[in-house]
């Protein structure tokens, strides 16, 4: 009896002994070495969307990677900054005010038709201007500390894209059964930014 036992745990230990790989060659080796890919998982793409694409196509994906990821950052900023502050300015010309819009999906419906005009002018301009943008256009940094600004602006890019779909998630939850979690407020873990 004790050797059956014996025996079926040294089969049981052999089930987590690290077996050997060997390297396959997929274009996902062609990406290994990208900005952005980290230990331990390194380059990381499950649906394959880089499976025998060119060099030129990847950049289109990081660039677009790196917009979408610049423009959740804003939107998580923009989904808690108004949590703490307000401006307080008429939106409208009637005197609606910044303050009297709710945050977050309720805001949709509540703002009219001028604030919708405003906000998409204001994106207009700085998407057609540039606005906010280094007056040379390029960081000058050595090497390594620019590859490593790019991959921490590209995890922290993907960390707001999947905070800003929680956020709209809790937001929706909460329109549809309000209360539901019991708290009054969107950021719970501070209670004291609203004070």
């Amino acid at each position: 009896m004790k050797i059956a036992v014996l025996a079926a745990m040294a089969g049981s230990a052999a089930a987590f002994a690290p077996v050997p790989v060997a390297k396959s060659s997929t274009a996902l080796n062609a990406f290994e070495n990208e900005i952005g890919a980290l230990p331990p998982v390194g380059f990381f793409d499950p649906a394959g969307l880089s499976d025998g694409i060119s060099q030129e196509k990847f950049d289109e994906y990081r660039l677009a990677e790196l917009k979408h990821g610049r423009v959740a950052q804003l939107a998580v900023l923009g989904y808690i900054a108004p949590e703490t502050y307000r401006f307080g300015y008429d939106l409208t010309p009637d005197g609606l005010s910044t303050n009297d819009i709710p945050n977050g999906i309720a805001a949709i419906n509540a703002i009219p038709f001028l604030g919708w005009v405003q906000i998409v002018a204001f994106v207009g301009c700085v998407e057609t201007y540039g606005w906010f943008t280094s007056p040379t256009g390029v960081l000058d940094l050595p090497d390594d500390i620019l590859a490593k600004r790019q991959t921490a602006e590209l995890q922290h890019g993907r960390l707001a894209m999947l905070a800003f779909l929680e956020l709209i998630r809790h937001d929706s939850q909460n329109l549809a059964v309000p209360g539901f979690d019991g708290y009054d407020n969107l950021i719970t873990g501070l209670p004291f930014i609203y004070n």
